[in-house]
């Protein structure tokens, strides 16, 4: 990846993070995000097991997961980058939370389907989503380009999934996704490429 390009992820990641904390911050639901989760969250329930299974790729022990593999297979930078990295980007996501102090869906809208656990704390921005977005970042160059389409797609679905479990609003995951946009931007910056 060029310089270029990782600069312009980074400015878009950045931007994107900044509209959507400082909607977030209205600690409201807007009319066209209600719609989105209903039509995410009201699919039906027998989507739950892959569902559950592919979001576990925006977990924290995905990371450390990935960073193995990498490291596995020779990528001993790129495992550094994405233990840092992924490491940091559920950080973030948590230290923004604090900041922004939007809750979860169940906080905002009435006759949801919580299909996990529920979610205890704060929703903004999605941890999950902070640390596919972040993988799928720091792993899409050194991917085969057949296959780099497929890393972004998981990312994007992870997302998808957490508003479908009841864990998180549309907002939670495009805050999310950017962050990990520039944590992963800064990952590479940092430890794949000189």
């Amino acid at each position: 990846m060029t310089v270029s390009r990782r600069v312009d992820g980074a400015a878009l990641g950045l931007a994107v993070l900044a509209a959507s904390t400082a909607i977030a911050r209205s600690r409201e639901v807007h009319e066209v995000e209600h719609q989105v989760f209903r039509s995410l969250n009201d699919l039906p329930h027998a989507l739950h097991p892959p569902v559950y299974v592919m979001m576990q790729s925006g977990s924290l022990a995905a990371v450390f997961v990935a960073a193995g593999i990498a490291h596995r297979v020779g990528h001993h930078r790129l495992a550094r980058a994405i233990a840092a990295g992924g490491a940091g980007a559920w950080a973030g996501a948590k230290a923004v939370k604090r900041w922004v102090g939007r809750g979860r869906p169940s906080s905002h809208i009435d006759d949801m389907h919580v299909r996990v656990t529920e979610e205890a704390g704060l929703g903004f921005p999605s941890g999950h989503a902070a640390v596919a977005f972040c993988l799928a970042g720091l792993a899409t160059p050194e991917l085969p380009p057949p296959v780099r389409p497929l890393a972004w797609a998981l990312a994007g679905m992870v997302g998808i999934a957490r508003i479908y479990v009841g864990a998180h609003l549309p907002l939670d995951v495009v805050g999310g996704a950017a962050l990990g946009v520039v944590t992963a931007a800064a990952g590479r910056a940092q430890w794949v490429e000189d």
